[in-house]
C-alpha cells in the first residue's frame, strides 16, 4: 500500500470527534483568541513610556517634585492595595477586577491629562497602583477556564500576546513622538482611547464558575482535575447546606485548608533551592522595580526633553522588551546541575546588573543609559524563569500561588522600605542621581552574598565523596521541562505559571515571565 493510501485508510479508522468535544474545542479555541486580543490590547498605551518627560515639560513639575513626593506614592500605594486585591481577585472570580483594572487605568490618564497639582499626580500613581495590583487577574483568570493539560500552552499564548502589546505599544509611542511629531498630551489622548476601548473589551468576557481558593465549587466534565486543597479536606462541601450551621462548617473547613496549607509551606521551606530564590526574588525584584521608576527621570537628568522628538524613551523600552522575551525564552533550556551552581549564577547576573547601574548613574551619555538600561532589564528577565520553575517544581499549584504572593508582597514592603529612606521627601528625599548611587551599592552587597555563597557551596561539594552525585531530578531541569512535568496531573508536579510581575515600562512597572502564579505581570 502506498504512504498516502495508508494516511487515507488511517484517517478512515479514526473515529469523529464526540460533539460535545468537538463544540468544546471550538469554544476553546475562541476563547484563547478574544483572551489573547484582550491580553494584547490592554497594553497598548503609547503615552506610557513618555509620561516622565510630559510632567516635567508639559505639566512643569520640577524634578524633586516628581522624584521625591509623586513616585513615591506609587510603592506605598501597592503596598496597601495588593492584598486585598488578591483575596478579591479570587473571591469574585476574576472579571471584576479586570473591569476595576480598566476603569483604573482610564482614571490615570484622565488625571495626567486633567490634573495640575502634586496632590492630582499623587492620586494619578495611587490609580496606577491598582492596575499593577489588578495584573493578578489576567493572569489567574486564563487558568480557570481551561484544563491542566492546556495549561502550559495558554501561559504561552497569554505571555507572547501581552509582550507583543508591550513592544507594539512602545514602537508606537516611538514612531508617533519622532516621526509624527505629536505632542506628548495628543499621546496621552490616544492612550485614552485605547484603554476606553480595551475597558469595554473586559465587559464581554466570561466569569469562570470556579477560582482558586474561596469558589471551589464541582467541577464540571470539562473544568480542571481536583487540586490540592480537594486532598488537603477530603469530602468537605463546596457549599454550605444552609442556615447558620452550613456558614459555620463552611468557615471551619477554610480555616481547617488554610491550616493545612500552612504546615505544607513550612515543610517546604527546608527545601534549600525554594529559600534560595524566594531569597532572590525578594532582594533582587525590590531592587530592581526601584530603577524601573527613577531611570526615566535619570533620562531627563542626564539629558533634558526640550524636543520631543528627541526623546527616544519608547524605543529603549521596546529594545528592553525585546530582549527581556529573548532572555526569558533562553533560560527555559539551560540545563545544569542547580542545587550546585545556582547561587554562582545569582552571583554573576546580580554583579552585572550592579556595573549597569553604576554605568547609568556615570555616565553623561543619553545612548549608554538607554543601551545599559536594556541589558539591565534583559539580565533580570533571564532569571525570572528559572527562579519561577525552581520554585514552583516542588509545590502545588495553590502553595505556589502562596508562595509567590507572599515573595511579592515582601519584596514590596522592602522597596517602600527603601522608598521611603531614600526617595522620600520626609526621609533623606535624595536627588535622582545619589539614589542609583545607592542602588549600586545594594547590588554590589547582594552579588558579594550570593558569591560569598557560591564558595561555600563549592568547597562543601569538593569535600564531598566523588561517588555520592547530586541528585539528578531537579539540578537537571530546565524551566521548559518543569512545564512539561507539570502537565501530568497532581500526582506529578503540576503548578500555574506565576502572574509576571508587574508590567514593566520605563516609566513604572508591570511585569511579566512565565507570568506569574496568580502574582507581578507584568511585562516582561
Amino acid at each position: 500500500m502506498t504512504p498516502s493510501g495508508s494516511v487515507a485508510a488511517a484517517a478512515e479508522k479514526q473515529p469523529p470527534l464526540d460533539p460535545i468535544q468537538d463544540q468544546e474545542l471550538k469554544s476553546w479555541r475562541g476563547l484563547v483568541f478574544y483572551l489573547c486580543f484582550y491580553g494584547f490590547m490592554a497594553q497598548i498605551r503609547p503615552g506610557e513610556s513618555f509620561i516622565t518627560p510630559y510632567l516635567l515639560r508639559d505639566k512643569n513639575f520640577t524634578n524633586e517634585q516628581v522624584t521625591n513626593e509623586i513616585i513615591p506614592v506609587l510603592s506605598y500605594s501597592y503596598l496597601v492595595v495588593l492584598l486585598p486585591v488578591f483575596l478579591v481577585t479570587d473571591y469574585l472570580r476574576y472579571k471584576p477586577v479586570l473591569v476595576l483594572q480598566g476603569l483604573s487605568y482610564v482614571s490615570v490618564w484622565l488625571l495626567l491629562l486633567f490634573g495640575h497639582t502634586v496632590l492630582h499626580m499623587q492620586f494619578m500613581e495611587f490609580f496606577y497602583s491598582v492596575t499593577m495590583a489588578a495584573r493578578i487577574a489576567y493572569s489567574s483568570y486564563i487558568f480557570s477556564l481551561v484544563r491542566p493539560a492546556r495549561f502550559q500552552r495558554m501561559a504561552s499564548y497569554s505571555r507572547s500576546a501581552v509582550l507583543l502589546g508591550v513592544f507594539t505599544s512602545s514602537v508606537l509611542g516611538q514612531v508617533l513622538v519622532s516621526a509624527g511629531h505629536l505632542s506628548f498630551t495628543t499621546l496621552n489622548y490616544i492612550s485614552l482611547g485605547f484603554l476606553i476601548f480595551s475597558l469595554l473589551l473586559t465587559l464581554f468576557l466570561k466569569r469562570p464558575n470556579r477560582s482558586l481558593f474561596f469558589n471551589r465549587g464541582v467541577p464540571a466534565h470539562h473544568a480542571t482535575v481536583p487540586s490540592e486543597l480537594d486532598h488537603m479536606a477530603p469530602g468537605s462541601p463546596s457549599k454550605p447546606e444552609g442556615g447558620k450551621l452550613g456558614l459555620t462548617l463552611l468557615a471551619a473547613w477554610q480555616n481547617s485548608v488554610l491550616a493545612h496549607m500552612l504546615c505544607e509551606l513550612g515543610a517546604s521551606l527546608r527545601l534549600p533551592q525554594l529559600r534560595l530564590w524566594s531569597l532572590w526574588w525578594v532582594f533582587n525584584s525590590a531592587g530592581y522595580y526601584l530603577i524601573i521608576y527613577y531611570t526615566h527621570i535619570l533620562w531627563n537628568v542626564v539629558s533634558p526633553a526640550r524636543d520631543s522628538s528627541a526623546v527616544y524613551n519608547g524605543g529603549a523600552d521596546a529594545a528592553s522588551t525585546l530582549l527581556g522575551a529573548v532572555t526569558s525564552f533562553a533560560a527555559g533550556f539551560v540545563k545544569i546541575r542547580w542545587a550546585l551552581w545556582s547561587k554562582l549564577v545569582i552571583a554573576a547576573v546580580t554583579l552585572t546588573q550592579a556595573g549597569l547601574v553604576f554605568l547609568m548613574y556615570s555616565t553623561s551619555n543619553i545612548w549608554v543609559c538607554y543601551v545599559t538600561f536594556v541589558l539591565f532589564r534583559g539580565a533580570y528577565q533571564f532569571l525570572v524563569p528559572i527562579a519561577t520553575s525552581q520554585i514552583a517544581s516542588s509545590l502545588s499549584k495553590e502553595l505556589c500561588a502562596l508562595v509567590f504572593g507572599i515573595n511579592t508582597f515582601l519584596a514590596t514592603i522592602l522597596k517602600t522600605t527603601i522608598t521611603v529612606i531614600v526617595s522620600d521627601k520626609r526621609g533623606l528625599g535624595l536627588p535622582v542621581h545619589s539614589q542609583f548611587l545607592i542602588y549600586f551599592g545594594y547590588f554590589l552587597l547582594l552579588s558579594v552574598v550570593y558569591f560569598s555563597g557560591a564558595m561555600l557551596v563549592g568547597l562543601r561539594h569538593c569535600r564531598q565523596a566523588r561517588h555520592q552525585p547530586l541528585p539528578m531530578a531537579q539540578e537537571m531541569t530546565s524551566p521548559a521541562e518543569v512545564a512539561t512535568v507539570q502537565d501530568r496531573g497532581l500526582d506529578s508536579l503540576q503548578t500555574t505559571t506565576p502572574p509576571l510581575p508587574p508590567e514593566e515600562n520605563g516609566w513604572a512597572p508591570e511585569p511579566a515571565t512565565r507570568e506569574q502564579s496568580p502574582l507581578p505581570e507584568e511585562k516582561a
